[in-house]
């Protein structure tokens, strides 16, 4: 019989902590946003007829379990901390298991080893926690079969064992279940952190996390956003990527389209105040997430039915958020009308914002949609600049010329497609000049950039004369 050999318990307990500490630092500090993204595509609701109907079939402990689990992916401190406990419970029973075969060395890298694949897989994307309680429950069922001394006992035991265990957490080896290695995307995370942050509104932190242009259309959409509801879109349009120009410029909601991608239209039109597209694209990520559930569109949609005045609608989404842990509180205020500040301002701002009239939005044009906003509200500022920014992107000087002439908005890009229109038209009457607010500066930037464009990047004049004959569209 193979002498098993014996180590210090301490260094195990002592491995555990650090390998715990690792993993709940890292989704603490480094990748909170893509357990809060996980959260928000999932929805645990307090209700035994809830439960009975999305959980059940194969798999369904696994899923329960996960469910309940990632409603707590919510909050900063509670998440990390679940998937820690869940990532070091996988290699201690790990160990557990090698223990019955192998010394306590071997037994520890084993440990290490499921501990780090388990860790990895976290990391994944669209990796659903479930699939790792699926997998310590698959471990657990093994370790109960090897108490048993006697091999028939074991097999006896074996048996019915897999079967609950295939019945309640599903298959062990499926395809669902993900890619089988998983590694951690920081530019995915910080692409899900922008879109975390435009949702709430905090655009100091999407420019925050936009400092490092990542070079992707939804890095762009956000920034020009948290620009433009900042005021300062017309000044910074050209300080950050714009890639795709005027195809991926305020996009629309097409089912072809990822669930990502969806959501942060919906999210860009719901600011600049249009109702319909969001609550469109908030229906098409409900029906695009697990169990065509998620906890931010049904948020959403309550919002977008409250603004709208469709009270019965709203109403229908809050008492589905009542009966959850971290949404409750909000949803019961909205459904017993104690309004805060914060409520009452932000429904007043988005009413104000609203285009009144119901129309079917071109699937390719959103000019005539942000018209519509602006004939709504004239001072809808974030959408009157990005009316203006869709026209130069399109290279219409005309028609930014005609948008422009209406508001006048005193920024630098504005200025600088001004000097061109002005010059195909040959405008060179220093009273225009005057009127339109273009001084001396511009005019000696304009002949600098001439001699030197490289040192101009951010200008609209590179955008326009350079980066079209780049791309080879001139």
């Amino acid at each position: 019989m193979v002498k098993i050999k014996e180590i210090n318990p301490r260094l195990g307990y002592i491995l555990a902590g650090l390998a715990f500490m690792a993993s709940f630092c890292f989704f603490l500090t480094l990748y909170p946003y893509h357990l809060l993204r996980r959260e928000q595509l999932n929805l645990f609701v307090y209700d035994w007829d809830y439960i009975a109907l999305n959980f059940n079939g194969i798999g369904w402990l696994s899923g329960l379990a996960g469910s309940f689990t990632e409603q707590f992916f919510r909050s900063r401190i509670p998440g990390p901390l679940c998937v820690a406990l869940l990532l070091v419970a996988n290699g201690a029973v790990t160990y557990r298991i090698c223990r019955k075969f192998l010394d306590g060395r071997v037994s520890l890298v084993a440990a290490g080893l499921v501990f780090a694949w388990s860790f990895l897989r976290e990391c994944g994307n669209l990796y659903q926690t479930r699939y790792t309680i699926a997998t310590l429950g698959f471990l657990s069922l093994i370790l109960l079969v090897l108490q048993f001394k006697t091999l028939s006992a074991k097999t006896l035991v074996a048996v019915p064992a897999f079967c609950f265990g295939v019945w309640a957490l599903g298959a062990p080896c499926n395809s669902i279940y993900g890619k089988l290695w998983g590694v951690p995307q920081s530019d995915t995370e910080r692409l899900f952190g922008l879109d975390t942050e435009v949702a709430a509104g905090n655009w100091d932190k999407v420019l925050k996390l936009s400092e490092r242009d990542l070079y992707t259309p939804e890095a762009s959409d956000c920034y020009n956003l948290a620009m433009a509801m900042t005021g300062r879109l017309g000044n910074n349009l050209f300080n950050h990527s714009q890639v795709g120009g005027p195809y991926y410029f305020l996009p629309f909601v097409s089912g072809e389209q990822n669930i990502y991608y969806n959501c942060l239209v919906g999210e860009m039109w719901y600011w600049l105040g249009d109702m319909t597209i969001a609550e469109q694209s908030a229906i098409t990520c409900l029906q695009a997430s697990p169990h065509h559930t998620g906890a931010r569109f049904i948020e959403r949609l309550a919002r977008v039915n409250i603004i709208t005045g469709q009270r019965a609608a709203a109403q229908k989404y809050l008492n589905l958020l009542d009966k959850t842990l971290f949404y409750r509180k909000w949803a019961k205020r909205m459904l017993d009308g104690n309004l805060t500040e914060e409520d009452s301002a932000w429904i007043e701002y988005a009413r104000g914002n609203m285009v009144s009239s119901d129309r079917i939005h071109p699937a390719d044009n959103p000019h005539t949609v942000l018209q519509a906003l602006l004939e709504a509200n004239p001072d809808n500022t974030p959408a009157r600049e990005f009316l203006l920014c869709h026209d130069l992107l399109r290279y219409d000087l005309e028609q930014f010329f005609e948008d422009y002439d209406v508001c006048r908005i005193d920024a630098r890009i504005y200025k600088e497609a001004l000097i061109i229109w002005l010059g195909q038209n040959n405008v060179t009457s220093q009273e225009v000049i005057d009127e339109y607010g273009i001084d001396d500066s511009y005019r000696k930037r304009n002949e600098m950039f001439f001699r030197f464009p490289d040192n101009y990047r951010n200008t609209y004049w590179y955008y326009y004369l350079k980066a079209l004959n780049e791309s080879g569209q001139r």
